[in-house]
């Protein structure tokens, strides 16, 4: 496995692991239909846009050697998004999927460390994350790395499904 910066062309890819994931992820967590129903030719789209933008988001894959290299996991990082936290300081892990083939491969863990990194790089010292209650399986993997809940709790209304999300927090420099 390695690890790289995306490319636009990875797009398809980013989109498919983004689906697959949920699907398998959140399967008790969200209705059928609506896992289903995720698209992944509309996400191909999202992650196209957000690729081209003239200063793309942070956004790293895992790859399998090939050829043809295939992407099995990717990562989502940039300055805190509101003023509950300071975004001069703190950095956010805003996505962390993997195909389920590659759970418990490593291949999570190596894309946070390197996005730990990136976010330390980039002078963060802290970083946080939310993470839905009730996915014991995240919970335990951000556990082990090191994450711990700060206390904060907001509700996300998904497919008409409303669950607890938890904010993980962690400092870069120890």
């Amino acid at each position: 496995m390695s690890i790289r910066a995306a490319l636009p062309r990875d797009a398809a890819a980013i989109a498919a692991v983004h689906v697959r994931s949920w699907q398998a992820a959140y399967r008790d967590l969200l209705p059928r239909p609506y896992l289903d129903g995720l698209d992944v030719d509309e996400r191909t789209a999202v992650w196209a846009a957000r690729l081209a933008e003239p200063r793309p988001p942070g956004l790293l894959v895992a790859t399998e050697a090939g050829p043809p290299e295939r992407v099995v996991g990717f990562c989502g990082f940039r300055a805190w998004p509101d003023d509950e936290l300071d975004p001069a300081t703190t950095g956010e892990i805003a996505a962390l999927y993997a195909v389920p083939e590659a759970w418990g491969t490593g291949v999570g863990r190596g894309l946070l460390a390197a996005a730990e990194e990136a976010l330390a790089a980039e002078g963060f010292r802290d970083a946080a994350l939310w993470v839905l209650a009730d996915n014991a399986r995240g919970r335990r993997f951000y556990e082990a790395a090191g994450w711990r809940p700060d206390g904060t709790v907001v509700l996300d209304t998904t497919a008409g499904r409303t669950l607890d999300e938890l904010r993980y927090r962690r400092r870069l420099f120890v």
